[in-house]
Order: structure tokens, then sequence, then C-alpha cells
């Protein structure tokens, strides 16, 4: 397949919007594009079986000083320049996310061994006791921003109580946590240089008292593996307020919305309450994608793929979003959210959390997360409603990652 003279720019709006991704899809099961803020012509998938295909074909990888002659900066890079970190923190980020091969393989055996299902699941009572705290008195002063006063306080506690983040020390992190995923480099910038010294503070003490947290689990890690040491355990902690806070609290909210949004829907999950972790929830994650692009991949050499050419060098971005909504995989009624929608397939059925070696390491976290927060919020008596027309509600671009909610104001 030639590639066209005339590669297409995709706004945020674009990359954000579900039926934008129709007439890509009917060209090509990949199409050549621009994203916001990234100059680098990249393939966008746009199916879900040639999307599920990539993501676990080694021929593609995330690191792109793996391919030789690479010139330029990688896209990872240039979304790093687009937020204005500076380049000797470049060493805290891409620890998991932008390796791959036996590298990839062990470091992530590595966190799981930290990362243990009985650590998450633990936390579902924290987090049911935290959304409590948090939506009663939402509740009973009748209204509430649910981004700020309770989506980022919820998924701010949540990584604090894995990583063992004393109660006393929780509000100063949180604020840091909130500057660090700003967007603005004036506030960014710092905050991520403050939570690198928390962090390095946070190592020292579990050195000298573990406790039974992330942070000393890592560090157990860490006497046994002579690889794997305080950068290693500062870039997961990066890992962790990049991945384990900003997408789970705008899922809360894009759920949120999307159930007020359908108020049958609604209706139906009141009536069908056992619906909600094993069909609503995974289906909403579908349905929303909160995270519509995943990270890009590098192909290592020339690949026909499903038609299309992929050239040794050139750079292929996931449309978890336009997966999604695939009609190949969820049939014509794709667009249509369905709270009893039984996802089928190999996996979890959806690509919110990508799939194969590369599969979002907090998943379980975040679908604990949704259960307990929608739960409390829509099935144990409250009744929240917006509390703006919903064409009053603003959205924010964010560099390479679409348009995000700026607000989700409710009454009760």
């Amino acid at each position: 397949m030639s590639v066209s003279e005339h590669v297409p720019s995709l706004s945020s709006e674009f990359v954000s919007t579900p039926s934008g991704y129709r007439a890509l899809r009917a060209q090509a099961p990949l199409v050549q594009v621009t994203l916001a803020d990234v100059d680098t012509p990249m393939w966008l998938v746009t199916r879900y079986e040639v999307l599920k295909a990539i993501l676990v074909d080694p021929r593609f990888v995330r690191d792109a000083t793996k391919l030789s002659g690479q010139e330029g900066p990688s896209i990872a890079d240039q979304m790093v320049a687009a937020y204005g970190l500076p380049p000797e923190y470049r060493g805290y980020i891409g620890t998991l996310v932008l390796s791959d091969g036996p590298d990839h393989t062990r470091m992530r055996g590595l966190i799981t061994r930290a990362f243990t299902a009985r650590r998450v699941e633990a936390l579902r009572p924290v987090l049911r006791r935290v959304t409590r705290e948090l939506l009663e008195p939402l509740s009973a002063k009748g209204e509430a921003e649910l981004l700020e006063e309770f989506s980022y306080p919820l998924a701010s506690t949540a990584v604090c109580e894995l990583l063992g983040i004393a109660e006393v020390d929780q509000p100063r992190v949180k604020a840091g946590i909130m500057d660090a995923i700003s967007g603005d480099p004036e506030r960014l910038v710092p905050a991520f240089k403050g939570m690198v010294e928390h962090c390095k503070s946070l190592i020292e003490s579990r050195r000298r008292s573990p406790q039974d947290d992330l942070v000393s689990a890592l560090l157990r890690v860490s006497e046994e593996e002579s690889d794997f040491g305080e950068t290693q355990i500062i870039a997961i902690v990066a890992l962790l307020i990049n991945t384990g806070i900003m997408p789970p609290a705008h899922f809360i909210a894009d759920a949120a919305l999307a159930l007020l949004d359908h108020p049958g829907q609604l209706a139906r999950l009141r009536g069908e309450p056992g619906l909600l972790g094993t069909r609503a929830v995974p289906e909403l994650l579908r349905f929303t994608s909160s995270v519509p692009v995943g990270a890009p991949m590098y192909a290592t050499e020339d690949v026909e793929l499903a038609g299309v050419r992929i050239t040794r060098g050139e750079v292929v971005v996931p449309g978890l979003l336009a997966a999604n909504h695939d009609p190949g995989e969820y049939s014509d009624d794709a667009p249509r959210l369905d709270v009893g929608r039984e996802l089928l397939g190999s996996g979890v059925g959806h690509m919110a959390f990508g799939h194969g070696p590369h599969y979002c390491i907090g998943a379980a976290l975040g679908r604990i997360q949704a259960e307990v927060v929608l739960d409390e919020l829509f099935l144990q008596g409250r009744d929240p409603k917006l509390a703006v027309h919903r064409d009053a509600l603003e959205f924010v671009a964010r560099p390479g990652d679409g348009m995000h909610l700026k607000a989700l104001p409710v009454r009760f």
C-alpha cells in the first residue's frame, strides 16, 4: 500500500470521538495520520482484531533505541517535551511502559511479585470507606463537582494507600500529585521533582522500617535483584501516579456521565445490580475508553499486515477507542451502551487496558475502584443528576491523549 501524500492530522477532539473513526476504519485497518503535538506520521490502528494481533507481535516495540540508525527524538520523547519535563527526569519515565521483549517480561515479573492480587484486593474496604467519606458530605450539601471533589481525591488516596504514605503526609502528597498531572509545566516540573525527593525519603524510611505496602515489597525485590534499585522503584511510583490517578479519575467521571446520558441503562443497572462487576463495568470501560490511544510502537522490520505495508522504523499507535467501537468486533450496536452486554472472546473483551505483554498492570485496581464507586454513587440510594445543561460541560485537550472532562458538576 502506498502512503498518501496527504497525511491527516487528528485533533485531540477527533481522537476522543468514537464516530470519528468510522471513515478511517472503512478506509483501512491502519491509516497513516499525525496526532496533536506530535509531528511524526504514524499508523493508527482502527480495527479490533488487527490491534490485538499487533499488541502481541514481537516485531513491534515501544523502545525506539532498539532500532539502529533511528534518528531524531522518539514519539515518547516528543510527548515528554510537550508536557515540559526536563530531560534529566527521563530516567524515571518508561521503565515498564517503554521496555520490550525479555527485559520487559523480567521487569514486569519483578513488579508483579510486589503488586499482587492480594495487595490490590485488600484495598477494596479502604476504597469503600474513603468513597463514603467523600460522598456523604457532598450528598448532604446537595451538589458536587465529581472530578475535583471526588474522583481525584479518591484515586489519589488509593495510590497513597498502596504506596504506604502516612495519612499525615497524604494531603501534601496529593497536592503534589495534582500538580504533577496538571499538564502545566510551571506546576508539573517542581511537583515531579518534589515527588522524586519524597519517594527517595520513603524508600529510605522503608529500608529502616519495612511495612506492608508496595514500596516495602519493591525493596524486598530490590534486595534480591542487583539491577532493580532506587531508580526503578521511583520509576514505578511515577508510573502509578501517571496511570493510577488521572485515567481512573476520568473513567469514574466518564462512566458516571455515560450512565446519566443513558437513563434507561442506569435504570436497568439499578434493577439488576448483579450486572455491575460482571458486565456493566467492563462495558463502561469499552464504551468510554478514557485513554483513547495507547503508547506508540515501532516496527523493527518491514511488515505486511492486513494488506498494509509498514516499513521498518515506522510508528504504529494503538487506537484503543477505535478498536472498542469496531462493528467488526461488536456488531452494528458497537456505538450503543449496554450494561448487560456480554463481552466475548479471549481476554477481557475490550481494549481499554490494552492487550498482551503491556496489558495494564493496574487493571485490577481500576476495576475494583470502579465497582465500589459506581455502587456507592448510583446503587446505594443516591440519585445524582447533572447540575448543568449537557452542552455546557467543558473538555480540555491533553497532548497526545485526547479530550477530557474539565469538570462534572452534579446535584443530589
